[in-house]
């Protein structure tokens, strides 16, 4: 597990980062600087500048950093931050708030704790290490342990904003013979998991491409409230008993369901 002083210094590069992201955002005479990545993703100017503030507060703790944004470091087991400086650029780009800060500590494949900051709500999700569970911080109110609700009205089922495909749909129609009243939430970036962790959605079913640096923090704050997030079953939309791994020499995840 990660020592103190080292995840106090995740916290603070998290929230620093999500500092200069908003100076970024809020500046109406900025130019973003969009670039399109190899994987035709886009990259800003606000993700360069949260990588580089990240990487220098967390060059202070005893572990390497693998960031979207950074040099490949070499493939092992070894304790490892698996960071993503501005996870959401899409929502970032459109400018509709729903973007994070996403910060893990991963060792022997899993994520044992994690931070998510959300700028724009000021809001910090983090692993509690010292009690255990995870909190979540409402600008600067006291800290609230997770989940927040035990139980909500109907099953709720949260999608990603810019990557609902069919399968999710069939995997929401499935849902829907099997729950007498399924909802769906649209959100973007890590805040899917959020929900999740927050116990305001039931289930987010992801079957589109994504990176360990878009899961592993998320993941994390999960796993501290006893829920997980589960490969599926190859060529199906049924979960397996297996979680999500990381530190693959492919960074790239398998389709999951995160319950």
């Amino acid at each position: 597990m990660v020592d103190k002083s080292s995840f106090d210094k995740a916290i603070k590069a998290a929230m620093e980062a999500g500092r200069v992201i908003m100076e970024v955002y809020d500046d109406p005479t900025v130019d973003f600087q969009i670039e399109k990545k190899a994987d035709n993703s886009p990259l800003t100017i606000a993700d360069k500048r949260a990588h580089e503030v990240i990487c220098r507060i967390l060059s202070d703790t005893p572990y390497p950093v693998l960031s979207e944004e950074g040099e490949a470091v070499p493939h092992n087991l070894a304790p490892i931050w698996i960071v993503d400086p501005l996870d959401g650029t899409k929502e970032f780009i459109k400018r509709n708030g729903e973007f994070t800060v996403n910060i893990a500590f991963v060792e022997n494949g899993l994520p044992t704790a994690g931070v998510i900051y959300v700028p724009t709500m000021k809001t910090l999700y983090y692993t509690d290490i010292i009690n255990g569970g995870a909190v979540v911080v409402y600008d600067g109110l006291p800290p609230k342990r997770l989940p927040l609700e035990s139980h909500h009205d109907g099953y709720i089922i949260v999608a990603s904003r810019s990557h609902l495909n069919a399968e999710t749909e069939l995997f929401i129609e499935a849902m829907k013979k099997i729950h007498s009243d399924v909802r769906t939430v649209s959100k973007g970036s890590s805040l899917k998991l959020c929900l999740v962790a927050e116990g305001r959605a039931d289930v987010y079913p992801r079957f589109a491409p994504t990176m360990e640096w878009d899961i592993a923090a998320g993941h994390a704050i999960l796993r501290a409230v006893g829920k997980d997030v589960y490969q599926v079953v190859p060529g199906s939309l049924t979960h397996t008993d297996k979680p999500l791994i990381y530190q693959k020499p492919d960074l790239r995840n398998p389709w999951f369901v995160a319950i």
